[in-house]
Order: structure tokens, then sequence, then C-alpha cells
């Protein structure tokens, strides 16, 4: 799935000064019209470190505060309306608001939200995700994907006898287990090989000398932390391969690519993972993680075995998340409503790509399906094109429009054409350089 690539854009219009000086106007306007933003950082910077408390929101000179959201749409304190093209860094599926959302939760919350043992919901979620994941014979649900992803590769260590992890530079797969440039100081202390992504060469060469070392593979079908830069389907047949004559797990983490088709990227891809891991949405959007795989994996964690595995967690099967993924999962995550959005992102992808480059703007988009990132691609310093994506992120939201200070943005299903056409209208407008 090789994605379109802008030209270097070369016209002496795009040089250092003048990306310089109009980043530099850009910044002192966002700040000049957000000071209600600005306000509630102060206040923020009392009680949390750098008033913040999720790194990926930070932007400079300070994020937006936002304090209202409806479908496709959200309202700053400062008054300012914006298309939400981010989707809560692709958690936000459904829009930010869901009369059916907010009914299965009054429901779930009438029977009572801390009912002490099983109850009727989790099951309920519980066989939903098995059908829809060839890969689940059992799944067992966490609070987050981070949860989901560490409890998924311990499992594969513990029932491997095995302590290796192999994962990819710029990979993500939660707050503990993040590989954006090599492994990072806050990870959690496996045994890891780090290797690039889509080189089939590095994975082998890896095998070869440590394969009776490796518990397992984690990878995502798409990195999205990481640029959203898509595997490459002989990469991830690779991986199968070699995890299957090595005796390690293949572990597909689908926290955010699940939304690519009923069955996830794995279905739409046509390879099966020994485990997976998922998220986000199929909470209902509420904090939500699950991990899944072969019987024989899974089984490890059955309570009534004597060797069984621990993994508690008051909220895993808090009634409230529960109640809400089912709902979310009948109502909003059908075959044909994901594949009609993954199509609306391929072709968003598309257009943009042609405006970019029928402008002669030094952009390119990479991605799958309605999850993309845009990247800045001047040919000039790598300074440079970081202060042209900064351009282009505070251009666009003063005409309206939100996405991710990186580029990236994720389509909900309340994003329509209206919204889309005034987007690329917009993006067609350019940069003041």
């Amino acid at each position: 799935m090789t994605q379109p690539t802008a030209p270097r854009i070369d016209a002496p219009r795009i040089d250092a000064a003048r990306v310089a000086a109009a980043h530099d106007a850009a910044r002192a306007a966002y700040v000049a019209r957000n000071p209600g933003s600005a306000a509630a950082l102060d206040r923020a910077r009392r009680v949390l470190p750098g008033g913040n408390t999720r790194s990926s929101l930070w932007t400079e000179p300070f994020p937006l505060c936002i304090e209202a959201g409806e479908g496709c749409r959200i309202r700053d304190v400062d008054g300012h309306s914006y298309v939400d093209l981010l989707g809560e860094f692709t958690a936000g599926i459904f829009g930010h608001t869901s009369p059916v959302l907010a009914k299965a939760l009054a429901d779930a919350h009438a029977r009572g939200i801390n009912l002490s043992s099983h109850t009727p919901y989790e099951v309920e979620l519980a066989e939903r995700l098995c059908a829809r994941f060839p890969s689940m014979d059992r799944v067992r649900f966490a609070n987050s994907g981070t949860e989901a992803n560490l409890m998924a590769v311990t499992a594969a260590r513990l029932v491997s006898g095995r302590g290796r992890v192999v994962v990819f530079r710029g990979g993500y797969h939660g707050g503990v287990l993040t590989f954006g440039a090599g492994v990072s100081p806050v990870d959690v202390p496996f045994d890891y090989a780090c290797l690039p992504y889509n080189d089939i060469d590095a994975v082998t060469e890896e095998f070869a000398e440590n394969g009776a070392d490796i518990a397992c593979i984690l990878v995502e079908p798409m990195q999205g932390a990481g640029g959203c830069i898509p595997a490459e389907p002989d990469f991830l047949r690779a991986l199968r391969a070699l995890a299957t004559e090595h005796g390690a797990a293949l572990i597909f983490d689908e926290v955010q690519t699940a939304r690519m088709a009923y069955g996830g990227a794995q279905a739409r891809l046509g390879i099966t993972p020994d485990m997976t891991t998922v998220g986000k949405f199929f909470g209902g959007g509420l904090a939500f993680g699950a991990f899944g795989g072969r019987a024989d994996i899974m089984d490890r964690f059955d309570p009534s075995r004597p060797d069984a595995l621990p993994h508690a967690g008051t909220f895993n099967n808090n009634s409230l998340t529960m109640a809400a993924g089912v709902t979310a999962i009948d109502h909003y995550l059908g075959a044909e409503a994901l594949d009609a959005l993954f199509v609306r992102g391929e072709a968003l992808r598309a257009e943009m790509t042609a405006l970019f480059a029928e402008r002669g703007l030094p952009f390119s988009v990479s991605g799958m399906g309605a999850i993309m990132n845009i990247h800045a691609c001047s040919g000039l310093a790598p300074e440079v094109d970081q202060k042209l994506l900064a351009l282009l992120h505070l251009t666009m939201q003063e005409r309206g429009y939100y996405f991710a200070a990186r580029g990236l943005m994720a389509l909900s299903f309340a994003v329509g054409p209206e919204e889309l056409a005034g987007f690329l209208s917009a993006l067609g407008e350019g940069l003041d350089l």
C-alpha cells in the first residue's frame, strides 16, 4: 500500500527565511486570537506539570482549551468553532455526541455501575469481538490500549518462556511501549529488538541470530503516531512466516487500525496474527482496551487453572464501558459503515495529494483509510519542514479546521461531504509565503 508522495518544491518562494517569517506571523496571530486558552494553561500549570497530563496534546505556543463539542464540531474557550478532523486521535469515531450511546450509558447506570461481580455485559461484548476477529478465540478486557498491549506481550513471554520482544522504530503501543526513536526511558524494561519498520531483511537477520529467544513480534499494521505509515503487505507476511517458523507469537496492535474493516486491517490484508489488541472506539467512547488471541495462549488466564496467570483490574468489566461497547458495535461499527469510512478517507487523501501537487505546496500525505498524516517535504532542512507543518496547522486552524500539530487526521462518522469540501477549499487557498 505505497503512499503517493508530493514532489519536493524548489521554487524560489520556498526558502527558509520566508517560511520562518510566515510561521512567526501565524504564531503571533494565534496567540492574539486565543487569550482564553493561554489563561487556561497558566491555571493548569499550578497543578499539572507544564499544565499537561497527556503529552500528545502539547503544541507550541500552547494548546487550545476545548470546552464543548457536538457532531464533528468543537468550540474553544475563546468561542471559536472548528470542524474536528482529528477525531480524538482516532478514538472519537462516533463524533462528539451520540444519543444512542448516551441512552446505553444511562440505562447501564440505572442498573448499577459497580456490580462487584461478573455481569451479562462483558460476555456480550466478548462474543461480538471474537466473532469479528478470527485471531481472537478468547479475549480479556482492560482500560486502555496501553494495558492491552502490555498484557499481550506479557502473556506471550510467560507462555513461551522466552524474553525477547521484537518491536519497530516509530511504533507506539501506549505510554510505556513507545519506540518513536528507539527504546524510550519510560518503556517497560523488556529485552527489545527495536528494528526498522518495513525492513524484511532486518527482521530475518534478528530471527536468524536470536529466534530461540524471541517471544513475540508486536507490530501496528499502520504506524499511527509514527506518521501513519502503512506496513507493506509483504513485510507483514514475512513477520507471519518468521513467527510461525520460530514459535513466536505475532501480535497485531489494531487499537487504531481496527476501523479499517469489520475484521480490522488484518481482514483487509488477509493476514491473521496469533494475538490482537484493540481499544478506543470498541468501548463506545470510554476508556477501554482488549487483548485476545489463540485459545492456548489466552486460556492461561483461566483462574480455575493451577498455573493461571493473574490479570486483575477493578474496571476491566465495568458495566458502563461494556454496555457502551455493545451498543457501539451494534449501532455504528458494522461492515458497511466501516467500509464507507475507509473509502471516504482514501478519497480525501488522494484529493489532498493532488491538490498539493497542483498548487506546488511542499506537503505529502500518508495513511490508510480514514487515518492519515500530512508531512512537510520542502527538501530544505528538517527545522524548515517543522516550521512549514506548524504553519499549515496554524493556518488551517485559523480557517476553522482542526487536526493534530504533527499532521495527524482521523475522520469520524460525523464528518460529511460538506465538511470535507470546505476543508479542501480552505487547503486550496495555500499558505502566505
